[in-house]
């Protein structure tokens, strides 16, 4: 299949589905662009402040996409192209841009507060505990993981006398510098934007032009040299301090400008599939069973459910939900804006989904073998050779792929302070009754939802767990994170319908995303269970593995069971 055919269908369907189908959930909803939002009406200058449309996608985009829709279609790719790409363009439209819409909506609708309050209100306040309890333990998981990705990108290489390896560590070095200056070029910007009001445009171009200024002296001049250790430790601190920070100094500012390099990541791979116009040797369907000598070598196991968690953010992520009733929905100025922002920007991040699997299938010849695996050298290697073949960018490629690998490592970083700063949100409203601030508490309560102590507490998990291994349950993740995006879909819909709205649309996705967390948590516990017995891995960890995979199916169990009856009430109450 020819990778321009790929590219436009998929890029024609996932317009025509935000036209139609989001014009359709907006009005079945009643989106009112003339209502007040809680970023107004609870303006506080640190966490309610109100954001221009371009610059709250900007921030919500580059919070959601990281290096998700690189990494899942990339490892799902083992089962073809026709599957992947289905899933993109059903799950996008269908599952994730509902689920994502649907959650801002919500949380705009409940004074910006997360889900878990929708729940509470909707569902009951023991669910609304179990919801929390579980997104913290994941973002506490994202944190870490996040955290020893940005710390090993920035690390020096070191050899075995402990002497610095100058050469082997420019890169990386090179990367910490560029997004040292970043920051402080996301700080100018926010305050020329929202306190000596410059116009958006003429900041915006000042800030890519900036942009491009501060890459050019990271390439050129990196003195810094630092431990994974050592970064890890300033990482911490840098996270900690963004967390609290107001969002219009640093995460307004950061990720808006952040965007621009992930929509100019996205233009250079559309220029090099298009300029290229390749053939893929990708297999349209190779069964429904993973072939293990592919990629990795690691075989995913069968279709079902593996191609469903494996995709994930390319179709739908509950950490999406997390992002928008975290962060979104107490800045988002108007309603009308919650539809390009949410559903649109879903969108956006499944036609990067589509460019990854092209790029895949580009060096499928090296990827099958095991030769080039790792996602993220899969997607910049396979553009940067697109792009190559183009007259005006031979001898470009090397250039192109540093900047595809600077720009992912860009968005973990990104993603990075926003679950900190989402898990301060939800550690403070475990603690906290429906409509309370972090003010109306006192004793203990008070203590623990301040938001420096809860802070505090959130960097020290996961900082912790990130430099003594959170790997050994990053196998978790995919199958958790899937199952948030059914408790989204879950609590969405019981909320719209104690509003006795329409949420129909909720039904199927959310029994779905249900029904392929649990078999895959299902597949994880006994294929760990079956380790530990063996005595065959690392005996520990599996049954850590078996127990919280055991957890996670007890709590989806229990959750869907009072989502359910409240669902089912409210519908006997409507007739």
């Amino acid at each position: 299949m020819n990778a321009v055919v790929i590219l436009l269908v998929g890029c024609a369907i996932l317009i025509a589905g935000y036209v139609f189908y989001g014009k359709w959930l907006a009005e079945q909803w009643g989106v009112d662009p003339n209502r007040t939002t809680p970023a107004h009406e609870l303006e506080d200058g640190n966490d309610y402040v109100p954001a221009k449309a371009p610059v709250l996608m900007g921030h919500h985009f580059s919070s959601i996409a990281g290096a998700g829709p690189i990494n899942g279609p990339i490892q799902a790719a083992v089962f073809g192209w026709v599957p992947v790409m289905l899933w993109v363009l059903i799950g996008g439209i269908f599952f994730g841009a509902v689920h994502d819409f649907g959650a801002l909506f919500a949380s705009v609708r409940n004074k910006g507060q997360s889900i878990g309050e929708v729940i509470a209100e909707s569902i009951g306040p023991r669910a609304k505990k179990l919801f929390l309890t579980f997104s913290y333990l994941t973002l506490i998981l994202v944190v870490a993981a996040f955290a020893s990705i940005v710390a090993n990108t920035f690390k020096a290489t070191y050899d075995e006398a402990g002497v610095l390896d100058k050469v082997a560590s420019s890169a990386n070095a090179s990367t910490a510098m560029i997004s040292i200056l970043f920051i402080l070029i996301a700080i100018v910007f926010g305050m020329m934007v929202y306190r000596r009001n410059a116009s958006l445009v003429v900041s915006t171009v000042i800030g890519v032009a900036a942009i491009v200024l501060c890459m050019v002296v990271g390439y050129n001049w990196h003195p810094i040299y630092l431990s994974g250790t050592t970064w890890m430790i300033i990482v911490g601190i840098y996270i900690a301090i963004a967390s609290v920070t107001p969002v219009w100094i640093l995460l307004q500012p950061r990720d808006y400008l952040s965007s621009f390099l992930l929509y100019g990541m996205m233009i250079i791979a559309v220029v090099g599939i298009v300029g290229a116009h390749p053939t893929l040797s990708i297999p349209a369907f190779t069964g429904f069973i993973d072939k293990a000598e592919y990629g990795s070598g690691v075989s995913l196991g069968s279709l079902f459910p593996a191609l469903f968690v494996t995709i994930a953010c390319g179709a739908i992520s509950g950490f999406h939900s997390l992002v928008g009733s975290g962060t979104t929905a107490k800045q988002l100025d108007k309603e009308g804006d919650a539809r390009p922002i949410a559903y649109g920007g879903m969108l956006i991040e499944c036609a990067l989904a589509l460019i990854s699997l092209c790029a895949v299938g580009y060096i499928w010849s090296e990827y099958v073998p095991g030769g080039i695996t790792t996602p993220t050298a899969v997607f910049a290697t396979g553009i940067a050779r697109m792009c190559a073949t183009i007259p005006f960018l031979a001898g470009a490629e090397n250039v192109i792929y540093s900047m595809l690998i600077l720009a992912v490592s860009a968005f973990c970083l990104t993603s990075l302070d926003t679950a900190t700063r989402l898990a301060r949100y939800m550690f403070q409203e475990f603690w906290l009754e429906p409509g309370q601030t972090h003010k109306d508490a006192t004793g203990f309560k008070a203590i623990v939802t301040n938001p420096y102590v809860a802070t505090i507490i959130t960097v020290a998990l996961g900082i912790a767990l990130g430099m003594t291994g959170y790997a050994k349950i990053w196998a978790l993740f995919g199958a958790a994170n899937q199952l948030l995006a059914a408790l989204g879909l879950l609590a969405v819909a019981a909320w719209l319908g104690t509003m006795g709205k329409n949420n129909k649309m909720f039904l199927f996705p959310m029994a779905f995303m249900l029904i392929v967390t649990i078999v895959s948590l299902c597949q994880t516990i006994m294929t760990n269970f079956n380790t530990a017995m063996a005595g065959t891995g690392e005996t520990v960890w599996c049954w850590i593995r078996a127990g919280i995979g055991t957890l996670l199916v007890i709590l989806a169990i229990v959750l869907a069971v009072e989502g359910v009856q409240t669902i089912a009430g409210k519908k006997k109450a409507a007739k």
